[in-house]
């Protein structure tokens, strides 16, 4: 039996045992990591160097690149480290900031995607408004809202994790320190705190999940009556990256968490969990980049004055 006033360390989850597959992994890790850095990187500075785009729909997206690569390099940089130098440890400092660090990107990213169904709705349904509704003040304050949350959440679920006595060794079955595989190493009576949290966040993200499920529904009611089919393209192709992103944060991160326990296994919990924490930042910036034109047009110029500058 260990307590945590003892653990200086846990151990994390490996992928694989095999020398040649650890590096294969490695490699791997390494390549999506540098292709999330690049996409999302590129989107940053496309929108920042680009005025004819400072409007709502991009200065969200700005800041939904910024926590996707808050949120991958919260996890993917130590698995990397694990990977290369075949090692399980990370410490118990780090273990507590890289929760703090995965809970707080995920957790302002649902906001901003919440906020970003509002402005869609706005933007489609009450078009004469926008401007009013979604000035560059309101914009400001919904993002330092939703960063604010983030922020306000993993403080409180990390402080509240860590301050629970950890009976049951030092073992995550995790790639990463996240919640659940923590909990399972406090004692058994001192957890129900942690699980009452738990309960009011998920009757949170349900609210944020109805909010934008109800925006959707008078989107796509708006589009439907619009009568040229060009407006309705041009409407749904706004629309589509959001909620292609919505859905793939959601429906992962809904079977990491809600898959029956009798398909439950070590390899397969850890395949879910690279899928929800590691795939949605990786992939985002080409699911934005494909329909957008107007993103399309600001990469293709960014990519040409980098080209000419160094040509």
């Amino acid at each position: 039996m260990s307590n945590s006033s003892s653990i200086t360390e846990f151990l994390l989850l490996a992928f694989a045992d095999r020398r040649e597959l650890q590096l294969l992994h490695f490699w791997l890790f390494l390549g999506i990591y540098l292709a999330a850095f690049l996409g999302n990187g590129l989107i940053i500075t496309a929108i920042t160097c680009n005025h004819h785009i400072h409007t709502p729909m991009y200065f969200f997206l700005l800041n939904l690149s910024l926590l996707d690569l808050g949120s991958i390099s919260s996890t993917l940089p130590k698995a990397m480290d694990n990977s290369l130098w075949d090692t399980r440890v990370i410490s118990y400092l780090g273990c507590a900031a890289q929760l703090f660090f995965f809970v707080y990107f995920t957790a302002a990213e649902f906001s901003l995607l919440t906020i970003m169904s509002y402005d869609r709705y706005v933007a489609i349904c009450k078009p004469l408004h926008y401007g009013t509704l979604l000035g560059s003040r309101a914009c400001v304050h919904m993002a330092a809202a939703a960063w604010g949350t983030g922020f306000l959440y993993s403080l409180l679920h990390t402080a509240n994790i860590f301050s629970l006595p950890l009976c049951h060794g030092k073992s995550i079955n995790q790639f990463f320190c996240e919640i659940p595989q923590i909990l399972k190493l406090s004692c058994s009576d001192s957890y129900l705190r942690e699980v009452g949290l738990i309960m009011v966040s998920v009757c949170l993200v349900f609210g944020c999940f109805l909010f934008i499920m109800l925006s959707y529904v008078q989107i796509f009611w708006a589009v439907l009556r619009i009568p040229s089919e060009q407006g309705r393209h041009k409407a749904f192709s706004t629309c589509l990256p959001h909620l292609v992103v919505v859905s793939l944060f959601i429906i992962t991160a809904m079977f990491a968490y809600l898959k029956p326990p009798s398909i439950s296994s070590p390899s397969l919990d850890l395949v879910v969990s690279f899928l929800y924490s590691v795939v949605p930042p990786a992939v985002n910036p080409l699911i934005y980049s494909m329909r957008n034109q107007e993103m399309k047009d600001a990469l293709k110029k960014l990519i040409q004055s980098i080209v000419l500058q160094h040509g």
